[in-house]
């Protein structure tokens, strides 16, 4: 391949243009690891002149464990009838939420799965009660598929869905359930989840009314690397639809799959894991692709600590949560935890200051 033609590709990201789905894909496959990082580490650089790396402290908790998608990549769904099936209590949100404020932080990453017992009620009345008892608690909560799956439950449209869990307290929208935005991968990953449109469409609302949002990929599992960049160009053309006024997608994660034990390497062995050298590439890659989302967060939870601070000189400006607890990639074989000494340390080691933010990116 004709250097100069990489060198033309990689200055063209460099100043904000958009690369074409072709010109991405031929960045994955025909430009080095060095170049790509090199150049990915310039654009974060335009972004976030500054030598910081920003962190947040905040808690996963997963309201329910029962969810009739089945995905299988999932170890962490139950169906109603199995005995450590559970739909938690206030009392218990109470104990979580208490222990995050007592750690430094006031916002919950709210997911569960489909449940078909729970209705639109059920989070509204959720919501308020939460935010009855912690005023200034942030509610970054459900996700796209979660937010189809309760709007076709209750008749309504995803703006209306969406209309009654921000008047119940609703902050910002994760882009959970996203995987890889193909129908063709996720007729075969998880094919009760809602389609790649549906997924974009509660994105495009989300924007429209003002909602933060994020996204992210879980790639390495069925998915082809034209798929990969396609997702990315997918999200880029959402976030170029938002209003001015609208954050939209306010960052981008990308994670390998966590795959242990699951019924999709049951069924599909000859997946390979996602080693250190592709998922750089493709983390370099996607800040190329997405010059219009601001912040690439550096996946240490699936990859490890060591891996997150190479991250930080790849495109990723961001180190997201200590993650106080995780259920769902802790279950399929990813472990890795950091405390806020030790998430201070690694960026500091790194060479970068620390800087704890809120879920909108700005500096505690």
């Amino acid at each position: 391949m004709n250097n100069n033609k990489i060198n033309r590709l990689l200055n063209k990201a460099l100043d904000f243009e958009f690369l074409s789905p072709d010109e991405g894909l031929l960045l994955f496959y025909e430009a080095s690891l060095p170049e790509l990082m090199l150049y990915a580490d310039a654009l974060r650089k335009k972004l976030h002149p500054g030598n910081t790396v920003s962190y947040i402290i905040d808690r996963n908790i997963n309201l329910t464990n029962v969810c009739f998608s089945n995905c299988l990549f999932c170890n962490f769904c139950r169906k109603k009838k199995d005995s450590d099936a559970y739909v938690l209590g206030i009392e218990e949100y109470k104990r979580k939420i208490d222990e995050l404020y007592s750690a430094g932080g006031n916002q919950i990453l709210l997911q569960g799965g489909m449940n078909p017992a729970l209705d639109i009620d059920f989070y509204t009345n959720l919501f308020k009660q939460l935010k009855s008892v912690y005023p200034d608690l942030k509610l970054h909560a459900l996700g796209p598929p979660e937010i189809v799956f309760i709007a076709s439950k209750a008749g309504i449209s995803i703006e209306s869905t969406l209309d009654r869990l921000i008047e119940a307290g609703l902050d910002s929208l994760p882009g959970a359930g996203a995987e890889v935005l193909s129908d063709r991968v996720r007729k075969l990953l998880s094919p009760a989840k809602c389609s790649s449109e549906e997924w974009l469409e509660v994105m495009r609302i989300a924007h429209l009314k003002g909602l933060t949002t994020s996204a992210t990929m879980m790639f390495g599992h069925l998915e082809t690397p034209e798929e990969r960049i396609l997702h990315l160009v997918k999200i880029r053309e959402i976030q170029s639809q938002k209003p001015d006024l609208s954050k939209g997608f306010i960052s981008f994660t990308l994670w390998p799959l966590a795959g242990k034990n699951t019924a999709l390497m049951r069924k599909y062995p000859e997946i390979k894991p996602v080693y250190q050298h592709e998922f750089l590439r493709m983390l370099a890659l996607s800040r190329l692709m997405l010059v219009n989302i601001p912040n690439i967060q550096a996946s240490w939870l699936t990859m490890g600590k060591n891996v997150g601070q190479l991250s930080l000189f790849a495109g990723a400006n961001d180190m997201s949560s200590v993650m106080i607890e995780e259920n769902v990639v802790s279950q399929a074989g990813k472990n890795y935890t950091l405390g806020v000494d030790e998430m201070e340390k690694t960026i500091s080691d790194s060479g970068f200051i620390p800087q704890r933010r809120n879920q909108e990116y700005h500096i505690l």
